[in-house]
């Protein structure tokens, strides 16, 4: 049955995606050097974009990547029963996020101010992913694969690196580590895994939809009986990581909830002391509000009764006072 959109693969069209994602042949030792060192400089770039903050930078790390080769060549190896470059392809992806892990836990060493969500946008949206960072990761996941069976849209492969963040929440992980933050580097390679199962289960499902074995025999590659077993443990692995997913969507809900039931409350007290409401944020379960204005400090007894009312009792609350007035002070040298 053909399915639309998905043309027949071809004999060329099986030895250019094995050629590519398969760790055989005399080209394999000049294919493992181009990827280490492709991999240890965007380890570099992400994590040097994520201590500066920069998300361009952060970007060009994801371009260079070269993580997506081995993931998608489990896919493949999956499909085609190929025991042998299943292991190799997952002991390269297992390998290359430990370097990266490394590299940003080293650079992290140089910097003097931890990196950490608190602080940095880009530690922040890695940190705490959701559900919907895994169905994401799935439609990318299936547009890469789209693309490995179609020779003629490869050119949308760097918009998937763009799409699917793997790099960068490994280099998290390591930076996060190194500043003591054992738990948003857990949320961190939560986010990596999830996305190597989608890529995986993604490319699985497609290959098998475009009749990859059958084409592939047809071709002449080898192909092994297909195990039930292979395909429940893709399917698992995302089941798996969807559980910690789901959780932390109902976290992040709360939070959010919290936070609009507060800061109506949080304004109108602010208001009522001729101060500027410039904040409200739920950070590690305590309430953080931030206000601005004159050096006088406003009364505080009066916003936590107010927060009880709102529904807001077991919420802890911490106020940040920011004086309006500023003093310029010129050089003496």
């Amino acid at each position: 049955m053909r399915v639309p959109g998905i043309t027949p693969l071809t004999d060329a069209d099986v030895h250019r995606i094995t050629g590519s994602f398969f760790l055989e042949g005399p080209d394999r030792g000049r294919v493992l050097s181009a990827f280490w060192v492709l991999l240890v400089l965007s380890a570099v770039i992400a994590a040097a974009g994520v201590i500066a903050d920069s998300v361009a930078t952060v970007i060009g790390a994801m371009i260079v990547a070269p993580l997506m080769r081995p993931i998608l060549g489990t896919a493949c190896a999956v499909v085609l029963a190929r025991h042998r470059q299943i292991v190799l392809n997952v002991l390269l992806v297992v390998a290359g996020a430990a370097s990266v892990v490394l590299v940003g836990y080293l650079l992290g060493a140089l910097v003097q101010l931890p990196v950490t969500a608190d602080t940095n946008s880009q530690v922040a949206g890695r940190v705490s992913p959701r559900l919907i960072d895994l169905v994401a990761a799935l439609a990318t996941g299936v547009v890469g694969a789209y693309a490995l069976t179609r020779a003629d849209v490869a050119d949308s492969l760097p918009g998937v690196a763009i799409a699917i963040s793997l790099v960068p929440p490994l280099a998290v992980v390591g930076l996060t580590l190194e500043s003591g933050e054992p738990g948003q580097a857990a949320g961190a390679l939560l986010l990596f895994g999830t996305n190597v199962a989608a890529i995986i289960a993604t490319g699985t499902l497609v290959l098998l939809v475009a009749r990859f074995r059958h084409a592939a025999q047809e071709a002449g590659v080898p192909v092994r009986r297909l195990a039930g077993r292979s395909l429940v443990i893709v399917i698992a692995s995302v089941l798996v990581v969807s559980v910690p997913l789901a959780v932390g969507s109902r976290t992040v809900l709360r939070e959010q909830l919290v936070v609009a039931d507060a800061e109506p409350v949080a304004r109108a007290w602010a208001d009522g002391q001729g101060w500027e409401l410039t904040d409200v944020e739920l950070r590690n379960g305590t309430l953080v509000v931030v206000v601005i204005g004159p050096e006088a400090r406003p009364d505080l007894a009066g916003l936590r009764p107010l927060l009880d009312e709102a529904g807001l009792a077991d919420v802890d609350l911490d106020v940040t006072f920011l004086a309006g007035d500023s003093v310029l002070q010129p050089a003496t040298a």
